[in-house]
């Protein structure tokens, strides 16, 4: 379940159209003149400054386990982000619960089942803002003729991520990375974007497809997103108290 959870978060952080990215502009040196293009043609068309001035999000929906085309299992989840760097996503299905938090480089999740709080350390945020390399790799053809722009950020760390932006409207279409198992084992993992929404000038994916070697394997489905609503502190701290964990967040 914690490699779920860690896609879940990867692909949340990743929907913010070029958030995963959005911070290369800062890395100057290390990103070419085409793949900034690309970027700031999809910041603007995201919302501009109102996309880039965004300091929390709140996202609510369903999270759907997906086989052979079909949903054989769902949670309901609460998302909730403080840039730049805190995240707390909720679980709740089939009479469970459980939550993943993360502070920086650390964090704590909670399994209900388990009774347990477990901490951990971030895998999805950190130091690959500001140890990245961005590059413009040309254009792919997408569908009905369409192509898209794709952009590919390296990290020190190995790490490679490719974004496709369609190349008309500019929005993020996709975005793939390759993972590898203790076995050796290689999977492609490849997040697809659809339903974007204006939520007050910002424009936001409201259906994220994952597909792990061609075959889509899960859905997030969200039915309401909030920006720059005020968030306690108190929701990311590590509680003292299990019992508190089994109850709905308040917000």
């Amino acid at each position: 379940m914690m490699k779920l959870y860690r896609s879940i978060l990867f692909r949340v952080l990743v929907v913010l159209g070029a958030a995963a990215i959005a911070n290369a502009q800062a890395l100057a040196p290390a990103a070419d003149e085409k793949a900034e293009a690309v970027l700031k043609k999809a910041i603007q068309n995201l919302g501009g400054d109102k996309y880039l001035n965004v300091k929390t999000q709140i996202g609510r929906g369903r999270f759907s386990l997906m086989k052979d085309g079909v949903t054989v299992s769902f949670q309901s989840f609460t998302d909730v982000i403080v840039f730049p760097d805190k995240e707390r996503t909720d679980f709740k299905g089939g009479g469970g619960r459980s939550i993943q938090t993360n502070v920086g480089n650390t964090g704590w999740t909670f399994d209900n089942e388990a009774e347990v709080v477990r901490v951990q350390d971030n895998l999805l945020r950190g130091k690959w803002r500001n140890e990245a390399k961005l590059t413009y790799i040309g254009k792919r053809p997408a569908t009905l003729g369409r192509r898209n722009d794709v952009v590919r950020l390296i990290y020190d760390d190995g790490l490679a991520v490719e974004f496709e932006f369609s190349a008309d409207e500019g929005f993020p279409v996709k975005s793939i990375h390759t993972r590898t198992t203790a076995d050796g084992e290689e999977f492609k993992e490849e997040d697809r974007y659809a339903q974007f929404v204006d939520v007050g000038g910002i424009r936001a994916p409201f259906i994220i497809d994952r597909f792990t070697n061609g075959a889509q394997t899960s859905r997030i489905n969200y039915e309401t997103i909030e920006y720059n609503r005020p968030v306690p502190d108190s929701i990311f701290a590590k509680p003292a108290n299990l019992k508190d964990l089994k109850k709905d967040l308040k917000l």
